[in-house]
């Protein structure tokens, strides 16, 4: 288009307003950074690693509820400080809207696992975990922004799938599953939802 041709009206009103659209959907969705799945990845790797080794393998509940704790703490801590940059800060709705999705079944997971370990019924908690977190993540998944929600749906999809397997593995797997689970799947997502942000 030569420098001075005119712009329609028309096109000027259909520029603002698709601003105006982006702005407004952006403005309700959180932002996922990358960094938190690829070190609460890392923290579940770890935590596999360690609950293998035969020393510790009889304290591989301790370790996981700990890994857990840990990787929850890393990560919130990542997605407020991103909140922060990007201005959802300033108000909290894109923040609540993800918790009120996510945290539900988190508890549910919490109140089970005390339920499951006071009944003597353990080999169900890796099962019980992933199969929570990952309707967690699923739930959690509509209120990110756009571009990193289909990629976040698919990993709670995957949790879904692997905690589904739980139930029928036996315990002698269950280890190699978490760190499957709460290690791989973490990094792997976390790395490419890293990479669609800064393409972005």
């Amino acid at each position: 288009m030569p420098p001075n041709t005119p712009v329609s009206i028309e096109t000027r009103a259909l520029g603002t307003l698709a601003y105006i659209r982006s702005s407004i959907e952006l403005s309700g969705s959180m932002v996922v950074p990358g960094t938190a799945g690829v070190l609460m990845g890392s923290i579940g790797i770890l935590a596999a690693i360690v609950a293998s080794t035969p020393r510790w393998a009889p304290h591989w509940l301790s370790i996981w509820v700990l890994a857990g704790g840990t990787a929850f703490l890393v990560g919130g801590a990542l997605m407020a400080r991103e909140a922060a940059q990007s201005g959802h800060a300033r108000y909290l709705g894109p923040v609540r809207k993800f918790l009120l999705c996510l945290c539900p079944a988190l508890l549910a997971g919490a109140v089970l696992t005390f339920v499951l370990w006071h009944a003597g019924m353990e080999k169900l908690l890796p099962g019980t975990w992933l199969l929570l977190y990952g309707c967690a993540v699923l739930s959690a998944s509509t209120v990110t922004i756009p571009s990193t929600m289909r990629l976040i749906w698919i990993m709670g999809t995957l949790f879904v799938i692997l905690g589904s397997l739980g139930f029928a593995l036996p315990p002698a797997a269950h280890t190699a599953l978490l760190g499957l689970g709460f290690g791989a799947l973490h990094i792997v997502f976390g790395i490419l939802i890293g990479r669609l942000s800064h393409a972005e």
